[in-house]
């Protein structure tokens, strides 16, 4: 008798691909930052995403992905994003204190080009990974098991595991700082998959997470 292998398993083995083309290209190609952000990431992350809902699940992306652009929906979700992304900046100054035993966030205000790179960046980030991590596979563990903190974790400890091939590959992250962005990481994906299972929305998730990305851009110029 053929076991017939369940929607999840399949995105599970999807997510597996990405995860290993992933880190192959982190290992091989130092590409600068932009060109993984706009052009990689969107490559490796979201085309098959988009190619396996359309193909597999047969559903509109946008709507299987919970992505809502109406501007009042998107004013409500933006203001939730600066409230939780509050905890985030915090974070970040408890990790400055301990880069640089004082209580700073970064060194230099940036120019203007500087800021933009930051920002867009942090906001194709915040997309991306989101997409892949909130939309597509904690969706697809949540649809099997109607388990909201079961399918966080093991999506979180996945989100972490997409992540090992940027933070080790990265020179500038070591010792404690390594650890706390560890940390982070992993608190960031569990604060996320319950905000997006809770309100059956991509659009916070994205932004806590494009804001998150900003912080620790401002702490790296």
């Amino acid at each position: 008798m053929t076991n017939k292998t369940t929607p999840t398993q399949r995105a599970l083995n999807l997510w597996a691909v990405i995860l290993i083309i992933w880190s192959i290209y982190r290992t091989y190609f130092k590409m600068p930052l932009w060109f993984d952000e706009f052009f990689a990431k969107p490559l490796v992350f979201v085309l098959p995403v988009f190619y396996y809902i359309k193909n597999s699940d047969k559903k509109p992306i946008l709507q299987s992905l919970h992505l809502d652009f109406k501007p009042s929906v998107v004013v409500k979700d933006l203001l939730s994003s600066f409230v939780i992304g509050g905890v985030f900046l915090l974070t970040a100054f408890l990790a400055s204190y301990v880069k640089n035993q004082e209580i700073t966030l970064f060194t230099h205000f940036p120019g203007i080009n500087q800021l933009t790179l930051i920002l867009t960046t942090a906001l194709a980030t915040g997309i991306t990974e989101e997409i892949l991590s909130r939309g597509f596979v904690l969706k697809k563990l949540y649809e099997e098991s109607k388990n909201i903190y079961s399918s966080v974790f093991f999506s979180s400890i996945l989100f972490f595991f997409l992540h090992v091939p940027i933070l080790f590959a990265n020179t500038k992250i070591t010792g404690s700082m390594l650890l706390m962005f560890m940390t982070t990481d992993l608190l960031l994906s569990m604060i996320n998959g319950l905000i997006f299972l809770q309100r059956r929305s991509l659009t916070v998730p994205i932004l806590i997470h494009a804001f998150y990305n900003i912080i620790i851009g401002l702490m790296f110029i």
